[in-house]
This record gives structure tokens, C-alpha cells and sequence, in this order.
């Protein structure tokens, strides 16, 4: 119901509305669709100016719920993998509100998601992508792929390193919202809805000045700063290769 309310909304809303409205409901909308599955958010770190235009937002990827949360702290434009747009309803509604969608089975798709990343970057917007490429249960952060970030040297956008955890209320790792392997959406909502509450802390690490370094600089900077924030042993990422 939560969904199709929200496909009413963007289709009869939406096209007569301001962006600063559809922000602002955007933003309402998946404060809600956390609630539903009993997910509290704990905000860390620097969000004094978490509003700044022209941002880039990286953060290490765990669940399909990283998207709503995020969102839910504030509304962005995210790169996603293509198979999402195919997703019933989801896929719609992210098309709808500014998902921007890669094919990751052919490399020069990143060119032409980058030039959008890019010039919504220019105009002032914030975009969040999880070069990771992939998600983990939270125990590690995997290598960052550095070309996703090239819009941010282009742009001169500041990155905004996010380190996103799911934990228990005793603090420990909780590793059910973890969408990974070879389980289905289905699985994933089995496994979520299981849980009486979930709470995931996202800390909002220090913004990484752009001018001067390239986007292998920017990744390496990016994956030390949440590897760090998330406690991940050293010996898991000092070592890490950062592709193009």
C-alpha cells in the first residue's frame, strides 16, 4: 500500500510540484517506509551541513534498505545497478524520482551515467553511489571502483564519505538486512521482517577535499575513512586495489 501510494503520488503530484516539495515528500515517504520495517536510524559524525549542495555521498553497501535510509536522512540521486529499474513498482518509482541506472556488462555504460552524475553534480545536486559494486554482510568493506568517482574531479563536488552498520540493540552486528549470495528479494523481506527491530547507525565521516587528486586518490581516501569508521581490521583493507 506504501508503495502505490507512493506511485500516486509521484505520477498525479509530482509534475506540478516544486523540487523543494518533492523533497520534502520524498524524504517523509521513506521516513515511512523505514517505520514499516521497524528500522531505527542513529545519526553520527558531521552532519552539521548535510544539506551542502554539490555532493557526492559514498558509502559501503549492506541491503536494499541502505537506499531508504539514506534517503530518509536526505533525498539523493543514486547510481544503481540496471536490474532494479526491471523490479516491480520499485523500479518504477526509482526511475521516477531521479535514479540514475548503470549496466554493469558493459563497460562504457559508465561513461554515459558518469556525464549525468556529472552534470547533476554541476547543477548543485547530491548524488550517493556505493562503488563497492556489490553488497557484503556488513563484516567488510570490499574495494572501492574508482571510476564511479571520476564526476566528482569533474565537478569539483566534495565527497561525502558515509559508513552505514546494522547492528542489534546490544550493538552487535546484525546480519539479516545483508541482501547477499544468491537470496531473492523475497528471502531478503523473510529475513528483515524476522527481526522485532532493526537499527543501523550511518556516521557521516569528515567531506573529502576534491582539487588536486584523481578519482583513484578519492577512493582510496573514501575507503579508508569507512573501513576505519566500521572498525574493519586492518590486514582487510590497507591493502585494498582500487580499480578503474
Amino acid at each position: 500500500m506504501h508503495l502505490l501510494y507512493g506511485v500516486a503520488v509521484v505520477m498525479l503530484l509530482f509534475p506540478w510540484l516544486s523540487h523543494k516539495t518533492r523533497i520534502r515528500i520524498e524524504k517523509r515517504w521513506h521516513n515511512k517506509a523505514i517505520g514499516i520495517f521497524n528500522v531505527r536510524v542513529r545519526l553520527k559524525g558531521e552532519i552539521s551541513d548535510l544539506e551542502a549542495p554539490n555532493v557526492m555521498l559514498v558509502a559501503n553497501h549492506v541491503s536494499w534498505l541502505d537506499i531508504y535510509v539514506l534517503n530518509a536522512i536526505r533525498p539523493v540521486r543514486f547510481v544503481s545497478k540496471m536490474e532494479v529499474r526491471s523490479w516491480p513498482l520499485v523500479g518504477w518509482l526509482a526511475k521516477r524520482t531521479g535514479t540514475l541506472f548503470i549496466d554493469r556488462t558493459k563497460r562504457h555504460d559508465t561513461a554515459r551515467v558518469n556525464q549525468e552524475v556529472s552534470t547533476v553534480l554541476t547543477n548543485g545536486g547530491c548524488v550517493a553511489i556505493f562503488p563497492e559494486g556489490t553488497t557484503t554482510d556488513g563484516r567488510e568493506v570490499r574495494k572501492f571502483h574508482s571510476s564511479l568517482l571520476e564526476p566528482a574531479v569533474q565537478s569539483q563536488s566534495r565527497v561525502w564519505p558515509a559508513a552505514i552498520r546494522y547492528i542489534h540493540e546490544d550493538g552487535s552486528l546484525n546480519t539479516a538486512p545483508a541482501y547477499i549470495d544468491d537470496i531473492t528479494i523475497g528471502q531478503s523481506l523473510a529475513m528483515i521482517l524476522s527481526q522485532k527491530v532493526i537499527h543501523v547507525e550511518v556516521e557521516v565521516l569528515a567531506p573529502i577535499a576534491v582539487l588536486g587528486k584523481t578519482r583513484r586518490d578519492l577512493a582510496r581516501e573514501a575507503h579508508l575513512a569507512i573501513a576505519m569508521a566500521l572498525q574493519v581490521p586492518e590486514d582487510r583493507f590497507e591493502d585494498a586495489e582500487y580499480s578503474v
